[in-house]
Parts: C-alpha cells; sequence; structure tokens
C-alpha cells in the first residue's frame, strides 16, 4: 500500500478516536482512561516501531510526559491554592496521548490553540447553560479540535496566524 494512504489512514483513525473522546467528554465530564491510556501507548508505538512515524520516537516518548506533565503540575498549584482541582487527569492523558502521537513540540501550540477556543467555547457554555464559573467545564473537546488542527496543520500557527498578530 502507497505510505501517503496509508498514514491518511491512520491519521483519520486518530481523529476518530479523538472526536470519540471529544463526545463522551462533552456529554460527561469524563474521558475514560479506558481510551486516553491506550492512545498514548498506540501512539509511543507507532513512533518507535512504524516507517510512517509522525514524531520521532523520543520526541513521542518525551511528549507524552509532558503533555501529562504539564496540566498535572497546573492542577497540582490550584490545588495548592484553592484545595479543589482545577483540571481533571483525563485532560492531562489526553494531552500525553496527543504529545505521544504527534510529538513534545507540538504540544504548545496544542494548549496555545485549546486555551483560545476553550475560552471562547467556555463564555458560550456558561451563558447556554446558565453555570456559575465554579462549576466543571470539558476542555478535552478544545484539545481535540488543537490536537487535530496540529494533526492536519502543523504549520497552521507559527506560519499563518502569528505573523498576522505581530
Amino acid at each position: 500500500m502507497d505510505s501517503n494512504i496509508s498514514i491518511w489512514i491512520i491519521k483519520s483513525l486518530l481523529i476518530l478516536a479523538l472526536i470519540y473522546l471529544a463526545y463522551i467528554d462533552w456529554r460527561t465530564l469524563r474521558l475514560p482512561n479506558a481510551i486516553t491510556v491506550p492512545l498514548i501507548v498506540f501512539g509511543i508505538t507507532f513512533n518507535w516501531a512504524s516507517d510512517l512515524h509522525l514524531t520521532s520516537p523520543s520526541s513521542a516518548i518525551l511528549g507524552a510526559l509532558l503533555g501529562y506533565a504539564s496540566l498535572w503540575t497546573l492542577n497540582a498549584g490550584y490545588r495548592l491554592l484553592q484545595n479543589r482541582n482545577g483540571i481533571g487527569m483525563g485532560d492531562a492523558k489526553l494531552l500525553g496521548a496527543l504529545g505521544a502521537w504527534l510529538g513534545w513540540g507540538s504540544l504548545p501550540n496544542i494548549l496555545l490553540i485549546a486555551s483560545a477556543t476553550g475560552i471562547a467555547g467556555g463564555i458560550i457554555w456558561l451563558k447556554c447553560r446558565g453555570h456559575q464559573l465554579q462549576q466543571a467545564f470539558p476542555f478535552g473537546p478544545f484539545l481535540v479540535i488543537a490536537g487535530i488542527i496540529e494533526l492536519l496543520w502543523p504549520q497552521l500557527l507559527p506560519t499563518l496566524i502569528l505573523p498576522k498578530l505581530v
């Protein structure tokens, strides 16, 4: 099979899994370990064992570790200040999975895009649902949107968006 076709099949399957995770999080405010943990393992394995890898094996491992650790650390700091969690560990595992598939270098773009879309989505979520600011909000769908953008158009932020802002 042609390598271009194979990589698009892999990317399509990854996108389907991510969309399914976004749907689950949107409806339940949960990202199940049964999906996020295998995504981390498959991302590292794919980039390690396949000639079609999306990033280097070391970047995949570092991406998984940094993706998870960055949100874990952010939550730990918030918990110290507020005595409650500020972000779910499912979100940390999802970012770890995106790092495993796309490498550690993609994490800043993913976090920036997810944060920007999450702010807009959060405002809409709160307005439509009449929630107060202290209630839970699903961040996973915005990580998914950012991950798909980074998967399909990895140079979107540095080449098209940021130069226009400066």
